[in-house]
């Protein structure tokens, strides 16, 4: 099944780097052992608190596969270069383990060397020229038998540089994001659609309007080392959420973290690890968060690197 739905989130071309195609590889990377290891591993594995905050995950090496308690399944896919025929595999694994789909749909190639600018998505998104990728995506994501979420463009307001939709002129990234949602659901009239800023303070410029919107999604990560040298504790997983969900809320909107990850010693994963799916009166609008269980591939500034996120170190990609 890992193979079936690796081929149904990405066939990239041979152009791909190893790191990026590293992101999405669905080939089981653990064996009993390791799925073992993964449900003590330092306590890093979220715990699923009942009442609480519904837990999902991107989860390329399976290390969730077993958690009785995951009930969302993220992808990630590029809308150019990717071959979409066994699609619904992806579908057919969420159903069969009772979890929702969240699909993330990325504006671009993920070949470094067949990306355009900034300036040629964003007048070709808002010309177009990308209605037949929207057309074709979108399509496969409507024939699925599985509740299923729409996420476009995320972290727009992102000024890391790590996407090339990021930091648009927000009419402009408003009006893509709306003719994507308008295209959209032509093609998959039961999707939710998250509209999923990064958090920073002006996200709420890059807002579509409430009609394209089902649900808001943040990202929150905890780096020990990075809270340290810069707010000089290590930061809860409530105290990074806080701003920005304060700024999500205003649209009455349910608000879900879509991606969410933790490094750091034990006390420190093993305190957001209990922390995440807690119940919150604080955030009354939060109904889920979504472990990112894979190594950082865009840097974070110096000296911090690639934190690695995943509840289990050894396994997948090194």
């Amino acid at each position: 099944m890992y193979s079936a739905i690796k081929r149904a989130t990405l066939i990239a071309t041979a152009a791909l780097s190893l790191s990026l195609l590293d992101l999405v590889a669905w080939a089981p990377q653990v064996g009993a052992g390791a799925m073992a290891a993964t449900l003590s591993y330092d306590g890093k594995l979220p715990i699923v608190n009942s009442p609480g905050i519904e837990l999902g995950a991107y989860d390329p090496s399976g290390d969730f596969k077993d958690v009785k308690g995951d009930k969302i399944e993220h992808i990630f896919i590029p809308w150019q270069d990717v071959d979409l025929s066994s699609f619904g595999a992806a579908g057919e694994y969420a159903a069969a383990h009772g979890r929702s789909l969240l699909i993330t749909v990325e504006p671009w190639s993920w070949s470094k060397e067949r990306r355009v600018t900034s300036d040629q998505l964003r007048e070709g998104v808002l010309s177009g020229r990308y209605d037949a990728n929207i057309a074709t995506v979108c399509a496969a994501a409507g024939a699925l038998r599985v509740d299923t979420t729409i996420r476009w463009a995320h972290e727009m307001d992102d000024q890391t540089g790590q996407f090339i939709w990021s930091r648009w002129p927000p009419k402009d990234y408003i009006a893509a994001y709306r003719r994507f949602v308008t295209l959209c659901k032509k093609k998959a009239p039961h999707a939710k659609f998250m509209w999923s800023p990064k958090g920073e303070s002006d996200m709420n410029e890059y807002y579509p309007g409430d009609e394209y919107v089902d649900v808001v999604g943040l990202t929150v990560f905890g780096l020990q080392q990075y809270d340290n040298d810069k707010f000089g504790h290590d930061r809860t997983f409530a105290e990074i959420l806080a701003p920005s969900y304060a700024l999500a809320a205003i649209h009455n909107k349910p608000v879900v973290v879509a991606e969410v990850g933790d490094a750091g010693d034990a006390v420190y994963v093993q305190s957001w690890a209990k922390s995440l799916t807690k119940p919150y009166p604080q955030f009354p609008k939060l109904v889920a968060v979504v472990y990112f269980d894979q190594r950082e591939v865009h840097a974070w500034p110096h000296p911090y690197g690639l934190p690695d996120w995943r509840v289990v170190p050894s396994a997948g990609t090194q």
